[in-house]
């Protein structure tokens, strides 16, 4: 059996300068701090009972790994008999709150892990005298930067059952980006054409459209416009409110709203040719290089960062500045 999967569940990010971090994720966006120790920060939207961005003091930048709730306990061991069917890389971890996690290095060289039992939090969703910054409600999804986006969609569906929802392809039929589900909306996971293995971005979902011009209102406010890369605006694909920030040590942060239900079982994925400006942007905007150029590095198994691979797709869509 495949291992069930539920949703995302967290990521930890690599940050140089856990203050500047702080400032960022606390002050001005929001979050709310679950847990604190000199050398990390466990932050949490307003939504969820579990905390989904862990923020860990380190000498470079980076990603330490993505992290997916599987349905069970049971679930955990069914990763193990897939790591080693395939031959990956696996071993048993905890973080805080999370007494038992699977880690693996998937065959394409990214750190993902897994857990069923996380520590609960206080209900915080209607607390709205607690809110602050635009209301972060949770996290959504990642998106990642593959060299091979089509055997990575491959191997997500076939090991995880991801499903698909919506692509890019180029006119000779090269799958050039993909955005796949568990939970029930668009995506969990999204992956980008470029050099990789790369982390492109982590989102959260927001309440509304309102919320997402408040955190803008709030980056400019507060002299902090150079965090603001990209939006805000509607994707094409998604037909989803953005904005994209790029945090202290250049990851990159999306404030994502406003996607539709993908639960159907007969749903049939949307093609979206390369060059079609809607896709990224419906209303046509350009999107800056840095957006397809640049994203964070991801550790290895044993530590430091993956060697990165170009990609034998060249070249960018026609629409960017």
């Amino acid at each position: 059996m495949k291992p069930n999967v539920v949703r995302v569940g967290h990521a930890v990010l690599y940050v140089k300068d856990l203050e500047a971090s702080r400032r960022f994720y606390v002050d001005l966006l929001g979050f709310n701090v679950v847990h604190e120790t000199e050398n990390a920060l466990y932050l949490r939207g307003y939504e969820e009972r579990e905390w989904s961005l862990k923020l860990e003091v380190h000498p470079e930048p980076g990603l330490k790994h993505l992290a997916y709730k599987v349905a069970g306990e049971a679930e955990l061991d069914r990763v193990i008999d897939l790591a080693k069917a395939h031959g990956l890389p696996w071993r048993e971890e905890e973080e805080r709150g999370r007494p038992r996690m699977v880690r693996i290095q998937d065959p394409f060289g990214f750190p993902v892990a897994f857990y069923y039992r996380a520590e609960k939090h206080e209900r915080l969703l209607q607390a709205y005298h607690r809110y602050r910054g635009p209301g972060i409600q949770r996290l959504d999804h990642f998106n990642v930067l593959t060299p091979d986006v089509q055997g990575t969609y491959q191997f997500y569906a076939e090991a995880f059952d991801f499903r698909l929802t919506e692509y890019t392809e180029d006119d000779e039929g090269r799958m050039w980006a993909a955005w796949l589900h568990r939970k029930g909306n668009v995506h969990d996971l999204a992956l980008t054409n470029g050099t990789g293995p790369r982390l492109h971005h982590i989102a959260f979902w927001l309440p509304d459209l309102h919320a997402i011009i408040r955190a803008a209102d709030i980056l400019a406010a507060a002299m902090q416009t150079d965090r603001i890369e990209r939006g805000p605006g509607r994707h094409g694909i998604s037909n989803a409110m953005f904005v994209y920030l790029r945090d202290p040590d250049g990851h990159r942060v999306e404030l994502y709203t406003s996607d539709y239900l993908t639960v159907d079982p007969d749903l049939e994925p949307i093609r979206w040719s390369l060059n079609d400006p809607r896709r990224q942007t419906l209303w046509g905007h350009q999107t800056p290089k840095s957006w397809f150029l640049e994203g964070s590095r991801v550790e290895g198994f044993e530590g430091g960062f993956v060697a990165l691979k170009d990609s034998p797709l060249k070249g960018l869509p026609q629409h960017v500045t």
